[in-house]
């Protein structure tokens, strides 16, 4: 009996030495796949760090375009309130782009209200248009942001 002792013990040793080897080849490849999620995610990061930097740069650059563009519209406030001022001076529309809409407003109601005035209130309303929009079409571009853009200028 005690060599079935001894032999059930040798078993018991040796499995538990299998077991032992197969934690460690367990723990073994969970840290080799450990190692190579880590060197995937450091790629990754990198990689998204690269997209940043080039969404960054686009994202710039189109800031900078649209800037650009702006700044074209604005120099030509002038010339479109002008145009807007002679041929549709009657609805206020000169004012708007101006950023006048207290005077804008006034405009369009007063040319609205020419549709139940025989059309009086809709003349005076398109003939301050007309002549505002020859001024503003008259003025030198450095008067015309001086008068109406940085000065605020409502009327004539």
């Amino acid at each position: 009996m005690a060599d079935d002792n001894k032999d059930l013990g040798d078993e018991l040793n040796d499995m538990l030495d299998d077991a032992k080897g197969g934690a460690k080849r367990a723990g073994d490849k969970i840290s080799q796949k450990a190692s190579e999620l880590a060197d995937d995610a450091k790629e990754l990061a990198g990689d998204a760090k690269e997209k940043a930097a080039e969404f960054a740069e686009d994202a710039k650059e189109t800031a900078n375009d649209f800037a650009s563009g702006a700044k074209e519209v604005m120099d030509n406030k002038k010339v479109v309130a002008g145009v807007l001022g002679i041929i549709l001076g009657w609805l206020g529309i000169h004012k708007f782009i101006l950023g006048y809409n207290t005077e804008g407003i006034i405009l369009l109601v007063l040319g609205i209200l020419g549709f139940f005035t025989c059309g009086i209130t809709s003349a005076i309303s398109g003939l301050i248009g007309l002549i505002e929009g020859i001024i503003y079409l008259t003025k030198s571009d450095e008067e015309f942001v001086r008068t109406y853009q940085t000065g605020k200028k409502p009327w004539f």
